[in-house]
């Protein structure tokens, strides 16, 4: 049978039922815009930058875990400026996939001046719909959060340092003999070992999972972040990020949870990842640090801290050997100006440290930003050295940042290797030369000494016979301290060999302006130097060694004290020196100032030897106030402390007021001792008191026995026979020594 438009139709067509085979093949079409958002925050461009834009977005999502495609994105576009509208909409795919991704990119810094804002495409027209009756929200219950910093209000004043052994780790408190105590304990806090952040905010501890965060007076976990296998952890100086390292190169697997806080597949194959502390997110992901032209054969130690930090925390910089180092911006992790500082050969940085002044002008500067523009603060500073290469001699050069501006560079002549140790106030750096003679047959050191806040930096030559094996600057001052030796066995010590070694005390002479030797303490075998945090006090330790473990603790200023008390005194240049004492504890590997500079800590690890593991705290004479030792002990760390609130002009005035205080402080000690006189009087007379009731208790139970056994108690009819002790004391009255000359 012929149809309408010509084609034949067989009737029994319409007998047969095809609706199991349409509802089996039918497609659904998804009408729905759950799968879409919208990103605000895009810059304005043409259609040049429109595949790189694109391409950049891409790349940004990627990186967060929300993988997408250039072919994903749809550009608004303005027909008559010829530009983008600012905004673009992004086909995730399904609703799960939009969801994760506003979640991770909504606040993503795009670039310095464009952050993303996003938002469900649905949601806008839930927005325009929305109901705008009030409704009374549900009041919470608030919740108070434990204060990071609170130890600081000790009404004691003391200090905290942490300890691990075997599986435990304790916190303690650490003052007067009455006020020491654990603060805190925990079995299995740590896999690896522990550190406190540069502040003392955080305390942290490694796991096979990653590094974990803890604070507060309850010790309650803050963050965590996910770095499988981490060995190495660094904070920044103002604790705004942290840096992990693992030996094993970063994987992902298909079922790692993805988001901001976790890897990437573009992080895969790197070691190195840097971490936003406060939100826990990952910034950026590098790989370990290869060195120009390296040996396979020769394995070289790596460097660490890989990253350097700033001390404003604004920038973080890695240095690739023999090619450039490169600066990254915080909080982007961008590479500054999009471009690193290409420095042929360059071995090594450091930068310079921000200075008590430097931190007030600083204040000062971000105040002044918000009233007026203009207002100028010290940029940052790094210095870098590149060793000699055909004709062209080694260099140290100065440079500040941002600006890129080379501020001063010398020469050096035979230099074999460098190292930059800066003044802790950053107004000296010292630059330890090690030099060859010509035949290269033998080593000595110069000391190249910037004088930093001085005009056109000047720098001082300090010259030396002997090779410096420690060197250390006066926290605060403008003194520092050498070790020194020409001792034949320096460069291939065996077991049981010492190390005679020089110290050697500098100090600017501000008549001459130029570095002069205060003292040198010769036949010595300390390798180590620690300068008390508040300066003037050093400790000078055997460490490492199997044979010597000695002390030596000095006092730069011993003199001034003599002044103080109104002694007229000619000081000669060194004249204040003196050895306050020595000690000696056997097998330390570990030296360690307190924050106030009053006490010392000493520990000999189990992960160095196994002989008499533990710790002791001295003094910062040299008096022992406790010693503990203690098997399978590895780690003793005092908690650091922040910068004090109080002004220059505050805490001028408590210097002033000192004796005032010092009183108060001495009745406190008085009520101590009496209070500990009390206690020691009562313990002796509760031990007396338990003599008494056991001898009672032992005559009755001898009564007892004596009656069982029928025997007559000697005196059982008369009254119990008084016992009468008596006691004899001489007393010498008077005395007289007669010399008989014969």
């Amino acid at each position: 049978m012929a149809s309408l438009n010509g084609t034949s139709h067989n009737p029994i067509d319409d007998e047969l039922d095809f609706s199991e085979i349409e509802a089996k093949y039918r497609v659904d079409f998804d009408d729905g815009f759950d799968s879409i958002i919208v990103v605000d925050g895009i810059p304005v461009i043409d259609k040049s930058k429109l595949d790189k834009l694109l391409a950049k977005i891409s790349k940004e999502f990627s990186r967060r875990g929300a993988v997408i495609k250039p072919d994903d994105i749809f550009v608004p576009w303005d027909d008559n400026a010829g530009k983008t509208k600012g905004f673009i909409f992004v086909d995730l795919g399904n609703p799960d996939a939009a969801a994760f991704a506003a979640n991770a990119m909504n606040g993503h810094p795009f670039d310095t001046k464009h952050t993303f804002r996003i938002n469900r495409f649905t949601d806008i027209e839930r927005y325009a719909n929305i109901d705008e009756t009030y409704v009374e929200p549900t009041v919470e219950e608030y919740r108070p959060k434990e204060h990071l910093r609170a130890w600081l209000a000790d009404s004691q004043g003391r200090d905290q340092y942490v300890t691990y052994r075997g599986d435990d780790v304790e916190i303690h408190w650490h003052g007067k003999p009455s006020q020491c105590e654990v603060a805190y304990a925990k079995k299995n806090w740590t896999e690896l070992y522990a550190s406190w952040s540069p502040l003392g905010t955080y305390f942290a501890t490694l796991f096979r999972q990653g590094v974990r965060l803890w604070g507060g007076p309850s010790w309650e976990p803050q963050h965590r972040f996910a770095h499988p296998l981490v060995k190495l952890i660094d904070f920044s100086p103002c604790e705004n990020y942290l840096v992990t390292w693992s030996h094993d190169p970063i994987s992902v697997p298909a079922n790692l949870p993805q988001g901001p806080e976790f890897f990437s597949p573009e992080d895969e194959g790197n070691n190195i990842a840097v971490w936003d502390i406060k939100s826990g997110q990952l910034l950026r992901t590098f790989p370990t640090t290869s060195y120009e032209n390296e040996d396979p054969a020769m394995k070289k130690q790596m460097q660490w801290p890989a990253l350097k930090w700033s001390s404003d925390d604004k920038f973080v910089a890695r240095v690739t050997p023999g090619q450039h180092i490169s600066v990254y911006e915080l909080p982007t992790m961008g590479l500054h100006d999009k471009k690193s500082l290409k420095i042929e050969g360059v071995v090594d940085f450091e930068w310079c440290p921000h200075g008590e002044k430097d931190k007030e002008d600083a204040e000062k500067a971000a105040k002044a930003e918000k009233t007026e523009k203009g207002a100028k603060k010290r940029e940052n500073m790094l210095a870098y050295w590149t060793p000699e290469v055909a004709n062209q001699p080694a260099r140290v050069t100065l440079i500040s940042f941002p600006s890129r501006t080379v501020l001063r560079q010398k020469n050096l002549f035979n230099v074999t290797e460098c190292k930059l140790h800066w003044q802790n106030q950053g107004d000296f750096l010292c630059v330890k030369v090690d030099r060859h003679t010509k035949t290269k047959k033998s080593i000595f050191c110069n000391l190249e000494i910037f004088r930093v806040r001085e005009k056109d930096y000047p720098v001082e030559v300090v010259e030396l016979k002997d090779t410096v094996t420690d060197f250390s600057w006066e926290p605060k001052g403008e003194r520092f301290a050498i070790v020194s030796s020409n001792d034949p066995n320096l460069g291939n010590p065996g077991p049981g060999i010492t190390i005679k070694t020089d110290i050697g005390f500098y100090q600017l002479d501000r008549a001459k302006n130029d570095f002069k030797l205060l003292r040198t303490l010769t036949s010595r075998t300390s390798n180590t130097i620690r300068w008390s945090p508040r300066g003037r006090h050093v400790v000078l330790a055997t460490v490492g060694s199997s044979t010597k473990s000695e002390l030596e603790f000095w006092d730069l200023d011993f003199s001034t004290e003599e002044r103080r008390e109104g002694q007229n005194v000619k000081e000669e240049w060194g004249s204040g020196i003196q050895q306050l004492g020595s000690a000696d504890h056997y097998g330390v590997t570990d030296v360690e100032w307190d924050p106030s500079g009053r006490y010392l800590a000493t520990s000999a690890s189990a992960w160095r030897h196994t002989l008499e593991n533990g710790y002791a705290i001295w003094d910062f004479r040299g008096q022992e106030l406790e010693k503990h030792i203690l098997d399978r002990f590895k780690q003793f760390i005092w908690r650091p402390r922040p910068r004090s609130l109080l002004t220059k002009d505050q805490q001028r005035q408590v210097r002033k007021n000192l004796r005032e205080y010092s009183r108060a402080f001495d009745e406190e000690d008085a009520a101590e001792e009496s209070n500990v006189s009390a206690e020691l009087i009562a313990h002796r007379k509760r031990l007396l008191d338990e003599w008494n009731a056991w001898r009672a208790r032992c005559k009755r139970d001898i009564a007892e026995e004596k009656r069982s056994r029928g025997q007559k108690l000697n005196g059982e009819h008369h009254e119990e026979e008084k016992e009468e002790i008596e006691e004899w004391i001489d007393e010498v009255i008077e005395q007289i020594e007669e010399e008989v000359v014969e």
